[in-house]
């Protein structure tokens, strides 16, 4: 194998975006962690996986900021802590990421037929949590953890590059998956959107007879379908240009410093907990409707009203008790 690119300079402007990143990511994270205690009642299944991988991607976010910030020049101890956390977090994320599209995948393609979801989440926390962490652990252990010279990072600390088996650590505490990740989920989504595209024929000669609530539900698939869409591919976009340095780093190729490249990679790396942010807060219509009623709550008004008259106040049941709000149905576990 050539040797590897000279170490990767980190521009100040380069650092701004990246570490601007790593804090979005963290408020995304942070605000869909947020949503799931503030609301018990939107707690689904789903949900809970994705609380799940917000804090992995919450701890990706607040490692990769560190190491971002530190910008390290050489192996040190809190070189390797960070890498480790990382590491860690990072391949979680993966894990947890693939758990969310098999979970979608089982309840709605094989329903009934699916494993009791108890006995699936205790296997997805076993298998998101521990692999990761034993993969971690060993890599700790054996001081495959270190300085990389930003050439498979950007200012973080991972693989150290001089270990003599660097490629198959880099493959086994995160590419390895990461490639994996690239198949398995749009192959799910694929099967799950197959799945609803039948369903959706099988009923269509009784669509002209359809009533105003069963309409509703069809809008309602309808967004949940373009999810089902944007998650692999979101997924793919971010991660795609960490996968190029790597390529580019084993092939010793200069291509690795380029500027462009090094930011998309830092972005890529570190976005995941706001793009998750984005798609299952900001635009689920039952999530941002509450969140633009909390914040209007917590502005001053010029005039008192009535609870009954405040917009987006709960409906007062005949005893004077606000009702509970009404989940839509027919709405994928996705949204």
């Amino acid at each position: 194998m050539p040797p590897p690119a000279p170490p990767t300079v980190l521009v100040p402007s380069e650092r701004a975006v990246v570490l601007l990143s790593c804090a979005l990511s963290a408020l995304g994270s942070g605000l869909l962690v947020a949503t799931h205690a503030l609301w018990p009642d939107l707690r689904s299944r789903a949900r809970r996986l994705l609380l799940f991988l917000s804090l992995a991607d919450l701890l990706s976010a607040a490692s990769y900021f560190y190491g971002v910030l530190r910008d390290f020049a050489g192996p040190s101890w809190d070189c390797v802590l960070q890498g480790a956390l990382s590491t860690f977090a990072n391949t979680s994320s993966f894990f947890w990421t693939v758990a969310v599209a098999l979970y979608l995948y089982l309840s709605i393609v094989h329903g009934a037929h699916a494993p009791r979801p108890d006995r699936l989440l205790w296997a997805f926390h076993v298998v998101s949590w521990g692999v990761p962490l034993a993969i971690t652990v060993a890599a700790v252990t054996l001081k495959k953890i270190g300085y990389d010279a930003s050439d498979v990072s950007v200012g973080w600390c991972w693989i150290d590059l001089e270990a003599e088996d660097h490629v198959l650590w880099m493959l086994l505490t995160g590419k390895l998956w990461e490639i994996l990740a690239y198949v398995t989920l749009p192959v799910l989504y694929l099967l799950v959107r197959k799945h609803i595209n039948r369903a959706r024929a099988a009923l269509s000669e009784y669509r002209p007879i359809l009533c105003e609530a069963h309409q509703l539900q069809r809008r309602t698939a309808s967004v949940a379908d373009t999810k089902l869409v944007l998650i692999p591919l979101i997924f793919i976009c971010l991660r795609i240009w960490s996968t190029v340095r790597f390529v580019l780093t084993l092939c010793g190729s200069p291509a690795v410093r380029l500027p462009v490249l090094v930011v998309l990679h830092g972005i890529g790396n570190t976005f995941q907990g706001g793009a998750n942010c984005i798609m299952f807060v900001l635009c689920t219509r039952a999530i941002r409707t509450r969140l633009f009623s909390l914040c209007c709550c917590c502005c001053p008004q010029p005039t008192a009203e009535t609870p009954a008259s405040t917009p987006g106040a709960p409906a007062l049941s005949k005893t004077g008790d606000p009702q509970p709000p009404r989940r839509t149905a027919g709405e994928l576990p996705s949204t």
